[in-house]
């Protein structure tokens, strides 16, 4: 393992507002699309009402604790952090003509903790939640309008922070909007196809301006897109399933396509046509989209498989999609499978297809861990897991994929994005809190701690190779 990774590495680990800050009302905070989804993004829709609460509405409370939490990440000797600002703290309905002082305020305070470890700020500017004022008064990414209501918050932040920011993320897991509309672009779970590409189109042009606004803005900053990488294999190796499985990984790759080379690929042309689906593109859309990013990150946690003829076979759910089992491979409490050696395979796809500089900036192990009587939580699958797929990232930069840096979800626990669950923990650190919010929110450092802090330390040459 011995040089692989490079010396400006970003090691760290990354988080969301909606799953780690609380504070949902404080400070002049909006409702935003995640406040309305109590039980996670696969859960009912539920208008908030005088006196109700949910988990999310602490989450951990990371509004208030951030400073402890931060000198634990530093602790750790993290590079970079990955955290979201809350759209709604800056803009509460999203169509204001003036943000919110308050908001920009608390991530100043924030971003300025960070700079005191030296940790870099690497911000998405929208993880899966928007205003709910928008959603309501304007059908959310259904109307064009929202384009020039996202561009004027991100305009603002990248002038508040453009000292203090250099990383930036357009949409987090944009891809995933063609499976959880709600969450993605703000329309109603039961869309057609139509409705939703046309609000994704709205979304891939609001991320190409916010490109162009970052590089106007921040000069020497960098800006990239976010996808799922829910990398699939074919099942066998019958030309029917090979076709079918790039059909499938294209669904998602679109969206690099259009990001990364700034026009709609042909054959999305195709499905468009072929599927009765009617999407409105302007000439200055057309212009505006080839505002490309600056490098391409993804979440990778799982990878599935692909037949054609998928009725005669069981699906396992990851967080998003629903995919055929791979008979080779183990799976987690949760049913995800665990494929280390997809992590190189996909950044080897990603570089290929692309050739800008890849950030794996989600991946990680959600599992259910134990306190022992003496305080201890030894989570050796979770480090094994870990150092499992960070050795095939060592593999694919020695292959000659250029790579950023790492963050590995959830370095200390938080409130789940699909089912909104504590007790699914993905954490370096254990948060005291349970799924019926009852706990002191007490952080207690895990065996994976002191293992993450000496992979960083000796810049992954601690890793060993399992295989």
């Amino acid at each position: 393992m011995n040089g692989k990774f490079p010396q400006h590495f970003l090691w760290g680990g990354a988080v969301a507002a909606n799953q780690v800050e609380g504070a949902y009302q404080a400070d002049g905070k909006g409702l935003s699309t995640s406040d309305l989804q109590p039980q996670g993004i696969f859960g009912a829709i539920t208008p908030r009402t005088a006196g109700d609460s949910g988990i999310k509405d602490v989450a951990i409370d990371f509004y208030h604790r951030y400073p402890e939490d931060i000198a634990l990440f530093a602790e750790m000797g993290f590079k970079c952090l990955r955290t979201s600002i809350a759209w709604t703290r800056i803009f509460p309905q999203g169509d204001e003509e003036t943000p919110n002082e308050a908001g920009l305020a608390f991530y100043d305070r924030l971003f300025d903790e960070m700079a005191k470890y030296g940790i870099q700020p690497l911000i998405t500017l929208s993880h899966y939640e928007m205003p709910y004022g928008l959603v309501k008064r304007y059908g959310g990414w259904g109307d064009r309008r929202t384009i020039d209501f996202f561009e004027r918050y991100v305009r603002t932040v990248f002038e508040r922070y453009k000292h203090k920011v250099k990383h930036w993320l357009t949409f987090n897991e944009i891809n995933m909007s063609l499976h959880a509309p709600f969450t993605g672009v703000g329309l109603p779970q039961e869309s057609d196809k139509s409705a939703v590409y046309q609000a994704i189109h709205h979304q891939l042009v609001a991320s190409a301006r916010a490109v162009k606004a970052c590089h106007e803005i921040v000069p020497e900053g960098q800006i990239g897109n976010m996808l799922l990488g829910g990398i699939l294999y074919p099942l066998s190796c019958k030309p029917e399933d090979l076709l079918e499985t790039q059909r499938q990984n294209r669904d998602w790759l679109f969206f690099g396509d259009v990001q990364a080379r700034g026009y709609y690929p042909a054959y999305m042309q195709r499905f468009f046509r072929e599927n009765g689906i009617q999407v409105a593109i302007t000439e200055e859309d057309r212009q505006t989209l080839r505002e490309t990013i600056d490098f391409i990150s993804f979440s990778y946690y799982m990878s599935g498989c692909v037949t054609a003829d998928p009725e005669q076979y069981e699906t396992a759910r990851g967080n998003i999609l629903d995919m055929v089992p791979n008979p080779h491979l183990a799976s987690s409490e949760w049913g995800w499978q665990i494929d280390p050696i997809g992590l190189r395979y996909l950044l080897n796809v990603l570089y290929d297809r692309y050739q800008k500089p890849l950030f794996i900036v989600e991946n990680g192990l959600g599992a259910k861990d134990c306190v022992e009587a003496d305080g201890s939580i030894n989570d050796d699958y979770r480090i094994n897991y870990l150092n499992d797929h960070l050795v095939q990232v060592a593999e694919a930069i020695d292959d000659g994929v250029e790579v950023m840096g790492y963050t590995s979800w959830g370095p200390i626990d938080l409130v789940s994005a699909s089912k909104a669950e504590m007790s699914k923990r993905y954490g370096f650190i254990h948060v005291d809190r349970d799924d019926a919010g009852n706990g002191s929110l007490e952080r207690r450092r895990k065996k994976s701690f002191y293992w993450y802090r000496d992979v960083i330390h000796s810049n992954g040459t601690s890793l060993k190779d399992r295989r």
